[in-house]
């Protein structure tokens, strides 16, 4: 059991509670607080009523749909950063960015292997120390100080604060899983590409003097305008 994980609380959304149950086991082995509810109603209650550190939710839900749940956790001030990590049955590449499209910070398409789940929660709750929130904080309040919408979550946060320190070089996906989502996490590298889409957009607002070059063939390095001739 790893002591970050110790009181972190989970949120699975899913009819099919037979389907989980493995998972919610697996994930309590693992040291975390799992509750289970069935639909997306219950789910908004659950959320504010108690914010969990995660919300796992299937894309299949009926009811209250998915996109609303994942919209009204990100819209919601919590006194923590609240993840999500979509559940489906569809694994095709352009269903995954879809997915992670709509706010969600993962995507595990069904069947998956309880080992690889818990891998996967465990990396999206990852945290890399208080100066990254502050980051993450720091970077938003800077949006809305520009009468910007945009806002980063905290691994977009992460992702751009460790291209920013290393202006000009140029980082493979696997460099930056190991830098930013700390090695072990089984993310798959399109991820990456989804977050790098959306501080693209976020750095292609008025105000902001740098971009995110894509080197072919290898992967991407942050470009400060003002210091571009240099590289």
């Amino acid at each position: 059991m790893l002591p970050a994980q110790i009181h972190k609380q989970i949120l699975i959304v899913d009819e099919d509670v037979a389907a989980v149950e493995p998972l919610r086991c697996r994930l309590g082995e693992s040291g975390f607080i799992v509750r289970v509810v069935t639909d997306g109603f219950a789910a908004a209650a659950a959320v504010a009523e108690r914010p969990p550190h995660l919300v796992i939710i299937d894309w299949a839900m009926p009811g209250f749909a998915p996109l609303e749940v994942i919209e009204r956790v990100r819209t919601t001030r919590f006194p923590h950063p609240v993840r999500l990590i979509i559940l489906s049955g569809l694994s095709a590449e352009h269903d995954v960015v879809g997915g992670l499209n709509t706010g969600a910070d993962d995507y595990i398409a069904k069947p998956y292997s309880l080992r690889e789940a818990v891998a996967r929660v465990t990396a999206v709750l990852r945290t890399r120390g208080r100066s990254n929130e502050a980051a993450a904080v720091h970077l938003t309040s800077e949006a809305a100080a520009l009468g910007h919408p945009a806002r980063l979550r905290s691994v977009e946060a992460r992702l751009l604060e460790f291209l920013k320190a290393h202006p000009g070089r140029a980082f493979n996906r696997p460099q930056l899983l190991l830098h930013v989502w700390g090695g072990t996490a089984q993310i798959d590298e399109r991820t990456i590409d989804v977050h790098i889409r959306r501080l693209r957009r976020f750095l292609s607002q008025p105000g902001h003097e740098a971009h995110i070059e894509t080197v072919r063939g290898f992967g991407y390095r942050f470009v400060d305008q003002r210091s571009a001739s240099h590289f």
